[in-house]
């Protein structure tokens, strides 16, 4: 099973390469993702989460077998209208925090047989995109909140840090 790197490991803050080729390695990173996302109970996973620093990622937002998305080198084209909700990271456990980010977006990537898609989501499914691609450029939904917001968390982050520099 692969290892989710936590926060504030420095891989989270770099923007991810792009992915050259697709090939059996990649596949096959790709069901691991899948495995480690349903094992952590999340709806995305980023390649920079498990220590990869490459632009790839999985969603699915219902858990139903047939709603996997594996997203290869996708780009957000098009955002449209807010929407808060609710939000926390497998990368970040133990906190959550409320977050606005664009109610309906499009995103253009390559699927798992290299084929350009391009999905237009709302909802739960836009904001695990957005929140994917955040990862790949080295952003974390923390990043996304005014002080206020990041002040309600500063006491939760620093015990990450924390643990972290046990860890190291």
């Amino acid at each position: 099973m692969l290892k989710i790197v936590h926060y504030p490991d420095p891989l989270l803050s770099e923007r991810a390469k792009p992915v050259r080729r697709i090939n059996r390695d990649l596949l096959s990173l790709i069901e691991e993702m899948f495995d480690a996302m349903y094992e952590g109970r999340g709806v995305g996973l980023a390649a920079p989460q498990i220590g990869q620093g490459i632009r790839l990622c999985v969603v699915n937002t219902t858990g139903e077998p047939h709603d996997e998305i594996a997203l290869v080198n996708p780009v957000l084209v098009e955002s449209t209208g807010q929407a808060t909700d609710d939000e926390g990271c497998l990368s970040v456990p133990g906190v959550r925090s409320s977050v606005t980010r664009a109610a309906h977006v499009k995103v253009r990537a390559y699927d798992a047989d290299g084929k350009e898609i391009e999905i237009e989501a709302d909802g739960l499914e836009a904001r695990a995109l957005q929140h994917e691609i955040d990862h790949l450029d080295g952003r974390l939904f923390f990043d996304l909140l005014g002080e206020a917001g990041r002040m309600t968390l500063r006491s939760r982050l620093k015990a990450l840090e924390e643990e972290y520099r046990k860890e190291k």
